[in-house]
């Protein structure tokens, strides 16, 4: 032959202590790089016949590279037992990453023509992958697990080896097998190595046997592509590891062994033939040859490349054979800042290390082996090894004793991220890298599952903040049937919804346990906190009352999660359900207000149906034809929902967008069969629906109906292209005809359930935030994954990447009647004299337990009324806890507490401290503890049949308070944010004193108890026996009336100081009161035999100077305290030193 190779430096890199075994190589068509596979997993360039080194990457896996192809634009690469096959640019930065759930086997190479490469699995199955963004454009079965595939030159063959030796031809088409018998030849006995194809001929290497054992076959087969006819083979006794074609001619093979040994024979006439020795200590393990065959290049075992060239002696040949594109170089980093270091130099001019894009540490998991678990488990101790005894292959030893203790625990897979606690030590400014996600199968972190963590401190200590920086507030989960989270947000934000259930909290509903009355609280709830977490405690409890009355006990969540619960299905029924209660609650009949007055000619003499009806209600009418004798007849039909049916995959001819499927689920054609009482005979009938385009309800609440594979298929993207649309347009039919009209719904909201391959699922909610639109916020769309609140791009909402997203319910709403609506007739606002009457329903009270006296009409409260609350709480259910074998334990779900009683005294005023509530909470559910020595409750008195105390539904005593909220009432109390909690209610922290915060000390890292407070500030002792609202009410209110006192005098800040200290020798805790199990107090350390009488006491010693008074008073009218709003006239205006106890 004419080209006469020689062998140049060998490319090889002295500091790696390791080196790798080149398993791949592959010539760069268009730059002057050579790619490199290693035996870890990694892809490398080779810049340049010098070896200069350049981007460094994992493919994926444990194994080494199993293959690699260079193409004009990027490079693709698998790994052995790989599972997934990727893209990266020439950077090395990874485009897409295709993971088929199998291993894959092979791909091939990249026909000229097209963008596609056809790539094996160990299913096994042939996948025709595109190379441009990792798409699957065909899939189909694969005859046997195959180990090579390869285009033919002209493209008109696709040739497959197997493990079996078989060499078949394919349609590169659809991929499938040619069905003619000279489409597959037995090449060899045990297996291919190598294929290579020309225009005509298809040249194998393969394995066959002797002894029994496989070992290189030392022919290499031609044959003819027409016929896969045998032509005479090329001999190489050497044995052939290695077959490669010269890209420049068509007819020239490159033949390799494992030794070293290379012949380059040309086919068309073998006895020409040039032979070459590789100076390689080692095994080769792989060949390529440059585009221009310029170069030949050899990887072997000791992770070397050796090089063959055609160029002259002193001649520079670029790689690809001419000046390509340029190489991508790094970046060139800035010189670091020189720094004259001397004794004085402050450490913080170094700097510190920042960034504001993706570091590389947020590569995706996939490139991380599965199998590392660090720590790696600990070596066993000196002590133990020195006494060990082995007996029939098992080592024992004693335990010494100061090993005794410690658990031996090694760990099995990677340690869990601990929950986030406002109690921990952690920064706060810490940034959060982003993880990209580079396949459509990989949950993004916003959708993936949140769980609430629990420290000693209890769910209030956990950073909710953390998860949501927004001004929108989310749910917590927690709480038996908290899967409903998402549809009250939804229902939220929809503001015609929003305004119905705030109006009906307002009127008086007759109704016990009422689901638009919980929705209301919820509303007015997640109003106030404006990004504070929440809890829909009560509107759960609520689903589970009335879901067990109406027997619809399926849509009850036990809290017993498992992989086959499907949150999608539940999610639609309750929907239904919800929306059913909704309008049945919110029905005045026939008091109802008019919502649309102008919405079309209305009958005076028709009241209006429920507002719920007025908003979702589809007044239709069913058509149904007799296909026997025709006959017609109609039948009035009302429904609140769509379920949307899909079209058959056997009939083309129906539409697959969007539009098109809701309005076939709208008019809704269904057939069944039955007698017709016309013809009197057994009839198939067929029902459509019809309704005018102008009577379609102002907001379309829409069940997906997303059960299976086949109706996710057309949710899921095509061709970058969305199936749903964030406007749609609609008409409706009447009288078998299109209604010419037309109206556009815009999507409003949206509730998917995701569906994780290794967790259970859960649904998240897609909302299109009014108050954002109202902000003029470029992107209004959120999504509420429970407590975690973040704004999202309307692509991303509706977008369908993958299965693991599956819509289920959506929210549509009519752009011409969003303002039209008219709310004005409707109730918005609570009757305050509910404070006034007694709403006792147990009828066996006794007199003498009445202990509250309401209020009077001239006593309402105004903004900045003070008033003193305290509740109490029994236990539903007991505390779930999961004991670890490390000896830890985790709280999996906290006990549920209930209100039992609250009381709510006066602040100010004549009747100061005297209580106007003072109510028993009747609950129709099982009470695991009444926890008495805690609450006061007993047995019998939440039971209207037994209790001798003011008895009062749960909901009518939540109006009270949420009357008292709205009404700018100051509430004074001891620990009130857990109290609130458990209430579930949001008081804004402007209207709230508690006394805990007051007398607290942030240096000291210590609450102080009430009991403590009021036996050491206040001189009684509180809290003996069992705990009395009332009482600890009454004890509050005293001692903020204490603190006005010393704030104004000056001498607060002091006199904490004093409790603080002094309060340490008693342990923070009062002495047992005299004619106790201790009978004597300890002597009062300021050296004071007894209290000074005339003065409240505060460290037993002199502290505020009052008169005395008699027993049973307390001196709080003596003391003077400052308006709280200085701007507002009128009686009653006492309040608080903000800047003291918010800030101290």
């Amino acid at each position: 032959m004419s080209t006469t190779y020689r062998q140049i430096p060998s490319l090889t890199y002295q500091r790696d202590v390791s080196p790798q075994p080149i398993t791949a190589l592959s010539f760069d068509p268009v730059s002057d790089i050579l790619w490199s596979g290693t035996n870890s997993g990694h892809v490398c360039a080779n810049y340049t016949a010098q070896g200069l080194r350049g981007v460094h990457y994992p493919v994926g896996g444990r194994f080494a590279v199993k293959k690699i192809l260079a193409t004009d634009g990027n490079i693709l690469a698998c790994g052995v037992t790989s599972e997934g096959i990727g893209a990266w640019s020439k950077g090395g930065v990874n485009s897409w990453y295709f993971k088929p759930g199998n291993h894959i086997a092979t791909f091939s190479n990249k026909p000229t023509n097209s963008s596609a490469v056809v790539v094996a699995t160990a299913a096994p199955e042939l996948l025709l992958l595109n190379t441009q963004n990792g798409a699957v454009v065909r899939r189909t079965p694969a005859p046997a697990l195959l180990t090579h595939l390869h285009y033919t030159a002209s493209q008109t063959y696709f040739v497959s080896g197997d493990a079996d030796g078989w060499v078949r031809l394919h349609d590169p088409r659809d991929l499938t097998s040619r069905s003619l018998a000279s489409s597959s030849v037995k090449a060899h006995i045990s297996g291919i190595q190598g294929i290579e194809t020309s225009s005509t001929l298809l040249y194998t290497i393969g394995l066959g046997v002797r002894q029994g054992r496989p070992y290189p076959d030392p022919l290499v087969k031609i044959y003819d592509l027409r016929n896969l006819k045998a032509l005479p083979p090329i001999p190489f006794s050497a044995g052939p590891a290695f077959i490669t074609r010269f890209p420049n001619r068509a007819t020239t093979l490159a033949i390799t062994s494992s030794q070293g040994l290379v012949q380059i024979v040309d086919t068309t006439n073998p006895t020409t033939n040039e032979f070459y020795q590789l100076d390689s200590p080692s095994y080769i393990s792989s060949v390529a040859i440059s585009p221009t065959a310029g170069y030949m290049a050899f990887g072997d075992s000791d992770g070397a490349i050796h090089l063959l060239s055609a160029a002259e002696e002193d001649a520079m040949l670029p790689f690809n054979g001419f000046d390509g594109k340029p190489i991508e170089w790094p970046d060139t980093p800035e010189p670091l800042p020189e720094i004259e270091w001397t004794d004085t130099t402050p450490l913080n001019s170094i700097g510190m290390p920042y960034y504001n894009t993706l570091l590389l540490s947020s590569w995706t998991k996939d490139f991380i082996p599965r199998t590392l678990y660090f720590p790696p488990p600990a070596k066993i101790p000196q002590q133990v090894l020195n006494s060990i005894k082995v007996n029939d292959s098992i080592a024992y030893a004693t335990l010494p004793k100061e090993l005794r203790g410690r658990r031996n625990v090694v760990p099995s897979a990677p340690k869990k991220a601990g929950g986030r606690f406002r109690s921990g030590r952690f920064r706060q400014n810490d940034p959060v890298t982003p993880t990209y996600e580079y396949a459509p199968d990989t949950i993004p972190k916003c959708y993936r599952k949140v769980e609430i963590e629990y420290s000693k401190f209890g769910v209030e200590d956990f950073d909710f903040g953390f998860y949501n920086r927004t001004s929108f507030s989310g749910l917590e989960t927690h709480i038996l049937n908290s899967y409903t989270n998402p549809i009250v947000q939804v229902m939220h934000y929809t503001l015609p919804i929003r305004r119905l259930a705030k109006s009906h909290i307002t009127t008086d509903c007759p109704h016990e346990h009422c689901l638009l009355c919980e929705l209301g609280f919820v509303a007015r709830m997640l109003e106030d906190a404006r990004g504070t977490n929440c809890q829909a405690s009560n509107f759960c409890k609520t689903v589970g009352v009335l879901a067990q009355m109406h027997n619809a006990i399926e849509l009850i969540d036990y809290g017993r999660e498992s992989a086959d619960l499907t949150y999608a299905h539940m999610i639609q029924m309750f929907h239904r359900f919800l929306v059913d209660r909704l309008s049945t609650e919110g029905n005045s009949f026939p008091h109802n207000p008019m919502l649309l007055p102008d919405a079309g000619p209305a009958d005076p003499h028709s009241p209006a149906p429920a507002p719920i009806t007025q908003l979702l209600g589809i007044d239709a009418k069913n058509i149904i034809v007799c296909a026997s004798c025709q006959a017609v007849r109609e039948k009035e039909n009302m429904t609140h929902l769509i379920d949307m049916i899909y079209p058959s995959a056997n009939d083309p001819a129906q539409e697959t967008d969007f539009a098109s499927i809701l309005r076939s689920s709208l008019l809704r054609r269904t057939t069944h069969k039955a007698t017709c009482q016309t013809c009197k005979q057994f009839a198939t009938f067929e029902t459509r629906r019809s309704i005018r385009t102008r009577d379609l309800p102002p907001v379309l609440a829409v069940n997906a109906a997303v059960h299976n594979e086949e109706t996710h298929k057309f949710w899921r993207d095509q061709r970058r292209q969305t199936f749903l649309k964030p406007r749609v347009e609609l008409r409706g039919q009447f009288e078998g005809m299109d209604d010419p009209e037309s109206v556009v719904y815009e999507l409003r909201a949206m509730v998917v359930q995701v569906v994780a391959k290794d967790a259970n699922s859960h649904l998240v909610a897609l909302v299109k935030v009014p108050e954002a639109e109202q902000a003029q916020d470029p992107e209004p769309w959120y999504i509420f994954n429970d407590f975690l609140v973040q704004g999202i791009s309307e692509e991303e909402v509706l977008s369908i990447p993958s299965s693991w997203k599956v819509p289920t319910i959506l929210y549509l709403e009519r752009v011409d009647l969003r303002q039209r609506l008219d709310f004005s007739s409707l109730p918005d606002k609570m009757d305050p004299t509910i404070l006034c009457r007694d709403t006792n329903i147990a009828p066996n009270r006794d007199p003498r337990m009445i202990k509250h006296e309401p209020l009077r009409y001239d006593e309402l409260p105004t903004p900045g009324t003070l008033i003193a609350i305290d509740a109490e709480f029994v236990s539903m259910q007991q505390e779930e806890t999961e004991y670890r074998s490390d000896g830890t334990k985790k709280v999996i779900r906290p006990a549920r507490l209930s209100l039992a009683r609250v009381s709510v005294l006066r602040g100010d005023g004549p009747k100061e401290g005297v209580p106007f509530i003072d109510d028993h909470i009747h609950t129709s559910e099982i009470i695991v503890d009444y926890l008495t020595e805690f609450s006061g409750i007993k047995f019998g008195d939440l039971d209207p049949n037994m209790s001798r105390y003011t008895l009062t539904p749960l909901k009518v005593v939540y109006k009270k308070l949420r009357l008292l909220v709205d009404s700018g009432c100051i509430f004074i109390g001891h620990g009130l944010s857990k109290d609130f909690r458990i209430i579930n209610i949001f008081v804004p922290p402007e209207q709230v004193i508690d006394t805990v915060d007051l007398y607290y000390l942030e240096n000291r890292q210590r609450r102080l108890s009430l009991r403590f407070l009021t036996w050491f500030v206040l001189k009684e002792n509180i809290q003996t026996d069992t705990h009395d609202s009332i009482e600890d009410a009454l004890s509050a209110l005293k001692l903020y009336k204490v603190h006005l006192q010393l704030e104004a005098e000056g001498t607060f800040d002091k006199k904490l100081d004093e409790l603080y200290r002094e309060g340490r020798q008693y342990n923070f805790k009062p002495p047992a009161p005299p004619g106790a199990a201790q009978t004597s107090s300890p002597a009062p350390p300021s050296g004071t035999a007894s209290p000074i009488p005339g003065q409240i006491a505060m460290g037993r010693g002199a502290f505020l100077q009052q008169q005395p008074f008699a027993p049973g008073q307390y001196p709080l009218n003596a003391i003077a305290t400052p308006p709280f709003f200085p701007h507002m006239q009128g009686p009653n205006r006492h309040g608080f030193m903000h800047q003291n106890w918010r800030h101290r």
